[in-house]
């Protein structure tokens, strides 16, 4: 099922610029089940059954994350966002930190001074990275302690995804953003594989979505179409939910190609696919990236419909469902 592909890419830790675990990990799989596989310069992955395809349909294997900014006189870290998010939905979750040299240390992200037992501001205090920090669980207390575990600027920070699948449907994790669309790619790649030998399609897994050149280089020139397949939006002026496939026809960057977006509900319709048609106020793709960097191919944009984006994020199988369906027989048409 997608929720076990789900599980299995987001357990491999993968924070924009530090991606090369999950592409490799993608590209071994691929590999063994006798796909064409390439990897890009940016070491983004490519997928297809046959050469020169002329659609492909992408997701992104990079995640929200951070980075060790400064190694404070006590010991403690304080970091720097990867992506966006908002502090507070982080706030008292797991870390590790990763040096260059590979050791882990595993720690916890918490507010200044956070015991209420001291702190009678503590729940009023903006949760911002300039008063927010890493607890490291070592024995430190000084900079030159931390620094001799290895610990050192620029390290990254990998946040704990959490990933839990309920006995209701419902897929609970962090980074649903964007590895429920690879978990989906994953099913297709491996349970439809006699389909994707029959169409005209390539799979691209970008790696710096998060930061907004995923997709700006790396997928082939054959490609006329991209199917864009990243969350949906779930929330207050928005009509997507946890059980719908959402089809964007526009999000803050532009609008997406009308007849793309036309089929895609016409293909929605036909088949019985549930399905919302939104608008994305606050959002930008990798189809807008590649846009921007000057592809010249049709882009539209679809995803399962995601709670609390970029924070602790929850889908449901049926949502998930429906994007694997409307993205097959999308490609069946190809």
């Amino acid at each position: 099922m997608i929720n076990e592909f789900i599980k299995e890419i987001v357990q491999i830790d993968s924070p924009s610029g530090y991606t090369d675990k999950a592409v490799n990990h993608l590209k071994e799989k691929f590999d063994t089940l006798g796909y064409k596989t390439i990897l890009t310069n940016k070491k983004a992955l490519f997928v297809s059954a046959r050469e020169n395809v002329k659609c492909a349909v992408t997701a992104h294997v990079d995640t929200l994350g951070g980075m060790v900014r400064a190694i404070k006189s006590d010991g403690t870290l304080k970091i720097s966002q990867i992506g966006g998010y908002p502090n507070n939905s982080f706030e008292g979750e797991y870390v590790k930190v990763i040096t260059r040299s590979g050791n882990l240390i595993t720690g916890t992200f918490l507010i200044n001074n956070p015991s209420t037992h001291v702190n009678r501001e503590v729940s009023k205090t903006e949760r911002t990275t300039d008063n927010m920090f890493i607890r490291l669980d070592a024995e430190v207390r000084t900079a030159e302690e931390t620094k001799a575990l290895g610990i050192s600027t620029g390290d990254y920070v990998l946040f704990n995804p959490r990933f839990e699948f309920t006995e209701t449907g419902f897929v609970k994790t962090r980074f649903l953003d964007d590895k429920a669309c690879v978990g989906i790619f994953m099913e297709l790649l491996t349970e439809y594989k006699e389909i994707m030998e029959k169409h005209d399609v390539g799979f691209f897994f970008s790696n710096y979505e998060e930061v907004g050149h995923g997709a700006a280089s790396g997928i082939p020139d054959s490609v006329k179409e991209l199917l864009v397949a990243d969350m949906g939006v779930v929330g207050d002026g928005v009509e997507g939910d946890e059980y719908s496939v959402s089809i964007c026809p526009k999000d803050s960057t532009g609008p997406y190609d009308y007849d793309l977006t036309t089929e895609l509900i016409n293909i929605a319709k036909e088949k019985n696919i549930k399905y919302k048609i939104d608008v994305f106020p606050y959002y930008g793709s990798d189809g807008s990236a590649a846009l921007s960097a000057g592809s010249n191919f049709r882009v539209a944009l679809i995803g399962p419909g995601v709670s609390a984006s970029h924070g602790v994020e929850r889908t449901h199988i049926k949502g998930l469902n429906a994007t694997r369906d409307l993205i097959l027989e999308f490609i069946k048409r190809r």
